[in-house]
Order: C-alpha cells, then structure tokens, then sequence
C-alpha cells in the first residue's frame, strides 16, 4: 500500500499527515475541517495557513482525505500547490506540518514561507 493518499489535483497528503489530523479533529466539534490556504506574506512572498473550520467545502474546493480527517484547500491556493505533498513530521526540534511544493523556487531558512 502506497504511503500517500492521492488526489485527483496531484496533490498528495501522507498517512503520517491524515494520521495527525484525524487525532486533532478528534478534538473538535463535530463537523470541524483543516483548511490548507496559501497568502501573501511571510518573508519569502508567500506562506501557507492552517485553519480548523466549521464549514462545508465549498464548489471550488479540492478536499482530502477521509470523514476523519478532512482537508479543504480553495482553487487559489490549489494553484500554487500542484504537485505538492502535504507531510506531518516528528522530530528532535518539534512537530509540524510540512509542505513539499515543487513550485517552490525559494523558502525563507526556517521553511515557513516561500516564492514561485
């Protein structure tokens, strides 16, 4: 079984990643999504936002994931996220999500931010 779940946009989000968002949503009231939104900002030019919503996907919305661990990302942002992948890292200096855009052409040194 392959370690990524697939979506039909080329964006991929991992076990590890559906894994932590389902014990985070776990948490939530019933109903309560992440939201994965890129904006202007950050030292780089862009930066990625995470946001736990009560909403339903709207028609522009790709969603990820399962009942359990739901992800919504708008037709913008989609749009400077194309073939990235979505991953949830634990190690020595912290826990995070993390995102792999090969989009990306320059990231700020702490990885928050990034440039097209």
């Amino acid at each position: 079984m392959s370690d990524v779940a697939v979506a039909p946009a080329n964006v991929v989000v991992t076990d590890r990643a559906l894994a932590r968002i389902e014990a985070i949503l776990a948490k939530q009231k019933s109903g309560t999504v992440l939201r994965v939104a890129v904006s202007g900002g950050g030292c780089s030019g862009f930066q990625y936002e995470y946001n736990l919503v009560q909403e339903q996907p709207t028609d522009d919305d790709l969603v990820l994931g399962g009942e359990k661990s739901r992800v919504l990302i708008d037709s913008l942002s989609l749009e400077f996220m194309q073939g990235a992948e979505i991953d949830f890292v634990n190690d020595l200096i912290g826990q995070s999500f993390q995102i792999n855009n090969p989009n990306a052409v320059a990231s700020c040194g702490c990885g928050t931010s990034f440039s097209v």
